[in-house]
């Protein structure tokens, strides 16, 4: 091995290390702001409860897929007790949710139209 093919091959080494590290750095951003869109997505689902005094919904809903989870029914928290002024058992809803405190809490809900 000479020194000029030696010079040519950590420099070809170097380059595609570089373009690498320039993708991966473009790439991170567009994988979070798909996140981010997720997150924003509304779950279509039915109320079958509302607790006014613990500021709990029960909804059976579809697939809530910011949170990866199935469809189901279940009891949420609310974040503002407000929000279950908004709706009544047996109602068509569409609703937002997010992982905070140590569970799941319904941040955004409507009449579904």
């Amino acid at each position: 091995m000479n020194f000029k093919s030696t010079r040519t091959g950590l420099s070809i080494l170097a380059a595609s290390g570089f373009f690498a590290l320039a993708h991966a750095q473009t790439a991170a951003p567009a994988a979070s702001g798909a996140m981010q869109m997720s997150a924003g997505t509304m779950t279509d689902g039915e109320v079958r409860k509302i607790d006014k005094e613990n500021k709990k919904i029960t909804l059976k809903h579809g697939e809530i897929k910011n949170l990866e989870m199935p469809g189901m029914t279940m009891v949420f928290q609310v974040r503002d007790a407000a929000m279950l002024d908004m709706v009544k058992t047996g109602d068509k809803v569409t609703f937002k949710a997010e992982k905070a405190g140590g569970g799941i809490v319904v941040t955004e809900i409507q009449v579904a139209k």
